[in-house]
């Protein structure tokens, strides 16, 4: 199969469809580790989640 004189444009776009999606995936595993780490620090600080609470917990 012969992808003619649009071959490399093709790789090209490819490649970097590939390379932005990989660095998606990085950044959503990066800001998911942090997002823990600051929740985290919050809950050692005292600070407690409403969404943690029971429908029922009502103050």
């Amino acid at each position: 199969m012969s992808f003619g004189p649009y071959a490399s444009f093709i790789v090209t776009s490819y490649l970097a469809a590939a390379l932005v999606v990989v660095l998606l995936i990085a950044w959503i595993a990066l800001d998911y580790r942090s997002q823990k780490r600051r929740l985290r620090e919050l809950e050692d600080s005292g600070v407690s989640r409403r969404s943690g609470r029971s429908a029922t917990d009502i103050k």
